[in-house]
């Protein structure tokens, strides 16, 4: 069989402060610093190479050209990065530098080409504290015009999202677009992407109050979808509801768009299953009367499940022919290949190798970068975290 020519997969490990949910314990690239390994796949990650999900369900209405990703056999890992603190969302400005935005100081900074770190701005009025504070990220497809980045945040009274409008490399004024998402210490949600549609996509949590997930009036446990300004994106399916995409989620803190435009989704379970979603407009996602797979036809059901041991997933990415998930509780880093008809064998790298993993991204070179959350109080912090870490991927 001939070799698969290399895939480049860049993967950014940055330690967070942010937790999870209460399935876990109580409670494109930038040039690498010279630190690296080389490292083939057998041997580079702790724990077993692969690992089957139990269940595979509600298959994705795919065309058929879509082919499995190949399993990597080598990964090459560098450090861009380290020191930061509870780093969280992640995204990239035209010119190749990122911005980081961190939990429990409010700040927002950029990652330059050799790795320098330096803050831009603080936002107003984040209000740190669990699993609340500063959260996603995402930089305007209109950047170059409108020299704009979206920020989802905590403040004392509820969640927002904000337009930062950047001047001369920093935060030059904040405008709040959407204000009134329902907070709590837990299960903010927090998680942006800009679809390939042009519209914002924004994952809340449904702040412990569980049952509000299924409430169409209450934003909490939704995907929605948004206009810039904060209004509900045209096409959108509720009409009593002008802003909400999906309802019936837990706890959103992974999008990522696939290139046939598909919406993907990580979800935190409570107890017993953690859920990899494709999500479509209109669709009750379960919870919480489900957690999981089910037969109820009410419900869309899940791509993959993983016990809440192995994932309590956070970001998601798509690359190389597979979506990417990051796992805090689980401390891996999960590949799911995509298939015409669904998802393939989700595949554990680095099974306890860098503690908590927290955001991964896709880069605009095609690499991925994928950050930690081991100071988040619930990891276990090594010396340089929270950092970033280049993986190469062939």
């Amino acid at each position: 069989m001939a070799r698969r020519a290399p895939v480049l997969v860049t993967l950014v490990l940055a330690s967070a402060v942010a937790a999870g949910c209460t399935s876990e314990p109580a409670a494109p690239g930038t040039d690498a610093l010279p630190t690296s390994a080389s490292s083939s796949a057998s041997s580079s990650e702790t724990g077993p190479a692969t690992s089957t999900s139990p269940f595979e369900s509600g298959p994705a209405e795919a065309s058929a050209d879509l082919s499995t990703a190949a399993i990597p056999a080598h990964i090459d890992v560098s450090t861009v990065a380290t020191g930061l603190n509870v780093p969280w969302g992640l995204g990239f400005l035209p010119d190749g530098s990122a911005l980081v935005t961190e939990r429990d100081t409010g700040d927002v900074k950029r990652i330059a080409a050799d790795g320098t770190v330096s803050v831009v701005g603080t936002v107003d009025d984040v209000s740190p504290g669990g699993e609340a504070g500063l959260l996603g990220l995402a930089v305007s497809p209109d950047y170059p015009t409108d020299h704009t980045v979206f920020v989802y945040y905590t403040t004392d009274d509820d969640n927002r999202v904000a337009a930062l409008l950047m001047t001369g490399g920093t935060v030059a004024a904040q405008r709040v677009i959407l204000d009134g998402l329902p907070r709590n210490s837990t299960h903010n949600g927090g998680r942006l992407a800009f679809g390939p549609d042009g519209y914002l996509y924004v994952g809340t949590g449904d702040a412990q109050q569980r049952e509000n997930a299924q409430d169409l009036g209450y934003l909490g446990g939704k995907i929605l979808r948004l206009r810039p300004d904060g209004s509900g994106a045209p096409g959108n399916p509720f009409p009593e509801a002008p802003l909400v995409y999906s309802y019936g989620h837990r706890n959103v803190q992974g999008l990522a768009f696939d290139d046939q435009g598909r919406l993907w989704a990580s979800e935190f379970g409570q107890n017993t299953w953690d859920e990899l979603n494709l999500i479509h407009a209109g669709g009750n996602y379960g919870w919480p009367d489900v957690e999981g797979n089910s037969s109820d036809k009410r419900f869309v059901a899940p791509q993959r499940v993983w016990p809440t041991s192995d994932a309590s997933p956070s970001g998601v990415a798509v690359a190389g022919g597979s979506v990417w998930m990051a796992g805090l509780r689980g401390e891996r880093l999960w590949q799911i290949p995509l298939t015409g008809t669904g998802t393939g064998e989700p595949v554990a790298h680095f099974t306890g190798t860098y503690g908590r993993l927290r955001t991964v991204m896709l880069a605009p070179d095609g690499s991925l970068w994928l950050t930690t959350s081991n100071t988040d109080g619930r990891g276990d912090p090594r010396d340089g975290d929270d950092r970033i870490l280049r993986l190469v991927v062939s």
